[in-house]
């Protein structure tokens, strides 16, 4: 949780040249004279290599957007006889989750496939860095060895991510900020640059755009359905990201049912349905008045730029706060300490101070006994009435008994946290789990849920009429088996982890249980015209070169 170097990491997909030996650094078109270059780098440099082309398909359905990014990028930075690997690097948005590769280079090509994770993998550390993997929880990366000097690399990604709701407008936001570095040498020379979007809103209204970041035409529009796009020449490729904001024409509450009936050799045969509600974009709807709760660890592991930014960040949701709410404030570590013995009235005066008592109280140190904290939290809250009590959760570690704990109400924690944990808590108490992976997010996440808890609140809701509905799988996939996942880890039933491992092969979905496998083929293995492959999976096994272990963004390991 230390601050991150930001400017680091990429904000949109590239791809670098690994360099072991910088000896082999050069032009590979045009040679030049080099000192000699005594010594290794370790760890290996990463040169970011030039892109020629990039377009992305984006279909978005609901709150869920699937991105499938193709590009182009070549090994401009290597001379001629020598080759290097080749890191890919793809940030994947709000919630991320990779779904799948392929790479073609220079008479070969790699893809990616889930494959069931042996029980010996679940208990050794198989991953390599320098193989692939989740740089941070949002940024997927994948190696390709031996690329030749001058080669170009066609590679295609797929992944989800989650389009954020909020004041009534879907925003959707793809990390499209290319440097200027990745720009070709011959600048002059016009590049194309493309983005399909397609968006489904679930309902018969219309969908209204209402802020874009580039210049889209519409193409065709149906009740419920837009279909948009941007293409342009350019001389030096985007430096922002994608964003597109569009709201519903309706000003009252809005919803659907999604539906999935199985297929015929699904491991899970029963009917699932989601229900999904918004509250529309009218502002003037009256809330429920709020009780808030901020349980706060304090442990000796808080120390430093943690514990500071916690404290920039509550002391910024409490004056978010409207008048009419109430609110308390807990610190924990060994023990217990209280702003309050009950909560008090978001005034102005009291929110003074408690700013005041959080700069004098919050210092970094002792265990973590999570436990009493969460149990204290609940008894406060229990005395509530004609509100909507709420606690917000924080902490930056796992801790103990985790299992033993799952009773009480967790709203967000920090980057070392077990996800499963977290979200058995949110399951129990029909409330919601997050995280930032960084302290500089921290106070960026805090501000978000909180402005979730002061948006409508739907209570006492009646569902009728669930016949002749249809819906679409890979809406309803990854909720289905991070849900599985998180009663899999509570009641650490070994059958369920396998109806989990076998749901995330039928549904193409990575889970906690399989592995990402990356796989070599000859120019002759790649898909027919008809889309299916003509080598068989085991074959296709056998002569992998490469294996690439992939852990999801929720997995408590990498977490």
């Amino acid at each position: 949780m230390e601050k991150s170097t930001l400017s680091m990491y990429p904000t949109s997909p590239m791809v670098y040249a690994v360099i072991s030996n910088p000896i082999i650094v050069d032009n590979p078109d045009m040679p030049s004279y080099q000192p000699h270059v005594h010594g290794r780098c370790n760890p290996p440099a990463l040169i970011p290599l030039q892109m020629n082309e990039i377009s992305f398909q984006i279909d978005g359905y609901l709150d869920t957007a699937f991105v499938t990014m193709s590009g182009s990028w070549r090994v401009h930075c290597v001379i001629g006889n020598a080759n290097c690997s080749c890191l890919i690097a793809i940030p994947m948005g709000e919630e991320g989750s990779i779904l799948g590769a392929e790479v073609e280079v220079a008479r070969k090509s790699y893809s990616t496939w889930l494959a069931l994770m042996d029980e010996h993998e679940e208990k050794e550390s198989v991953t390599k860095s320098e193989d692939g993997g989740l740089l941070k929880p949002n940024i997927f990366t994948l190696t390709i060895p031996q690329v030749d000097s001058g080669s170009n690399l066609l590679i295609n990604v797929r992944w989800s991510q989650k389009m954020i709701y909020k004041d009534g407008e879907f925003i959707l936001n793809v990390p499209y900020s290319f440097p200027e570095y990745v720009t070709p040498a011959s600048k002059k020379l016009p590049k194309k640059e493309k983005i399909q979007l397609n968006i489904n809103c679930g309902l018969t209204a219309e969908v209204l755009c209402k802020t874009t970041s580039h210049p889209l035409k519409e193409r065709k529009r149906k009740p419920g359905k837009l279909d948009l796009s941007y293409e342009a020449h350019v001389l030096h490729w985007s430096s922002a990201d994608f964003v597109f904001k569009y709201n519903v024409s309706t000003s009252n509450p809005f919803g659907g049912v999604l539906l999935q009936s199985p297929p015929s050799p699904s491991i899970d045969q029963r009917e699932m349905f989601s229900l999904y509600l918004y509250a529309g974009p009218d502002k003037s709807r009256k809330v429920f008045r709020k009780e808030v709760l901020f349980v706060v660890d304090i442990s000796e592991s808080m120390k430093g730029n943690t514990i500071e930014v916690t404290k920039n960040a509550l002391i910024a949701a409490l004056s978010k706060l409207d008048q009419e709410d109430s609110f308390g404030i807990m610190a924990f570590n060994n023990h217990t300490h209280l702003y309050s013995s009950t909560l008090e009235s978001a005034t102005n005066e009291s929110i003074q101070i408690a700013t005041e008592w959080i700069n004098t109280n919050f210092i970094a140190s002792g265990g973590t006994n999570m436990s009493i904290a969460l149990d204290q939290a609940l008894d406060m809250l229990s005395r509530t009435s004609k509100s909507i009590p709420m606690v917000f959760f924080i902490t930056d570690g796992a801790v103990e008994n985790e299992r033993q704990i799952c009773e009480p109400s967790c709203l967000l924690a920090g980057s070392f946290c077990n996800h499963y944990f977290l979200q058995m808590l949110a399951m129990i108490s029909k409330g919601h789990h997050d995280a930032s992976y960084d302290a500089d997010s921290t106070e960026d996440r805090m501000q978000m849920w909180l402005s979730k808890a002061s948006s409508s609140i739907l209570a006492n809701i009646v569902i009728d009429g669930l016949d002749d509905l249809e819906g679409d799988s890979r809406v309803l996939a990854k909720k289905q088996i991070e849900s599985y996942t998180t009663q899999a880890w509570f009641s650490q039933d070994k059958e369920l982890e396998k109806k989990v491992a076998k749901i995330s092969l039928e549904t193409g979905t990575v889970s906690e249980y399989t592995n990402m496998i990356l796989l070599k083929t000859e120019p002759q293995d790649k898909p027919s015209k008809s889309g299916k492959r003509q080598m068989h999976l085991a074959n296709a096994v056998a002569c992998a070169a490469f294996k690439l272990v992939l852990e999801s963004t929720t997995n408590a390991r990498l977490c």
